[in-house]
């Protein structure tokens, strides 16, 4: 939307930015956008900003304003069947994992931070933490109000609809969850019971920083318990009187500390880092190498 850009382009003007829009091809052939943002002076690092179910890149423009204004390149893209993003619709990470993957590349080459970081609240969270299993090259990671895999929250989901907890949808409905998992894989060609952001997490050696409401009523903090639980580099924050994705606006103060001494923390050269792969700038798109 017209609107939208001209946000954005004010955002960059009152940080000196340069602001650019770019496009990746995913590899089902969908095109996908995002703004990049790269402000004057910057820290040499940047973050790619993943936005939640039916929303677009405009919703992590709090985030963008709060990161540039520290010196962060940032990266908006808009996620596969959503906002100006293609795609036939949304897989919850089974395909947008190689879609981060793709933006982790680009912003290499078209930023040229030492760092790239990834932060991403809740569907964009899920997301981030199931690129983590390709060992992307991110340097660190926050997630707020992720869910920790499909058959848990689709669990909460049937308790939430008959206003009641998750036991109603783990035992009562045990088998229609079943059943629908089976159905939604066989008519979209996708396994949706191996989504799972805490598998991911568990093979992973990259940090991670865990941030949840305490209070979350949409995803409950359990999720993300479950996901530090799989591995010991991971830290969460229990954002208390927050819900969903909330911790920004109950306590900004907490939530900047927290958020970039966690960056700033796991800052490195690209030959410092152990976990930048060395060829991650190969698979590079003709449009970026021009």
């Amino acid at each position: 939307m017209a609107s939208d850009e001209a946000r954005v382009r004010q955002l960059a003007h009152n940080f000196d930015a340069e602001v650019e829009s770019v496009t990746v091809q995913a590899k089902d052939g969908a095109v996908l956008r995002a703004w990049s943002i790269v402000p004057h002076p910057d820290n040499g690092n940047s973050v790619i900003l993943l936005h939640g179910l039916s929303d677009n890149r405009m919703g992590m423009i709090r985030y963008a304003e709060l990161l540039l204004s520290h010196g962060y390149g940032v990266l908006m893209p808009d996620s596969r069947a959503h906002g100006q993003s293609g795609g036939r619709f949304a897989t919850y990470g089974l395909l947008e994992r190689d879609d981060i993957q793709q933006w982790i590349v680009w912003v290499y080459a078209g930023q040229h931070p030492s760092c790239v970081y990834g932060f991403g609240e809740s569907m964009g969270a899920a997301q981030l933490l199931q690129t983590l299993e390709l060992q992307p090259g991110l340097c660190a990671v926050a997630a707020e109000s992720p869910f920790s895999n499909f058959r848990e929250i689709a669990y909460d989901r049937v308790g939430q609809f008959f206003h009641g907890g998750t036991w109603i949808g783990r035992f009562l409905f045990r088998p229609t969850v079943e059943v629908a998992l089976v159905y939604a894989s066989r008519k979209y060609g996708f396994d949706f019971q191996k989504i799972s952001p805490e598998d991911s997490v568990g093979k992973s050696k990259i940090p991670v920083f865990l941030i949840h409401g305490a209070v979350d009523h949409n995803i409950p903090v359990r999720h993300s318990e479950r996901i530090r639980d799989r591995n010991p580099r991971v830290t969460l924050w229990e954002a208390p009187n927050a819900d969903h994705c909330g911790a920004i606006s109950t306590d900004p103060d907490q939530f900047v500390v927290k958020l970039l001494a966690w960056f700033r923390a796991r800052c490195f050269t690209n030959y410092e880092n152990p976990l930048f792969p060395r060829n991650i700038l190969e698979p590079i798109s003709s449009e970026i190498r021009n």
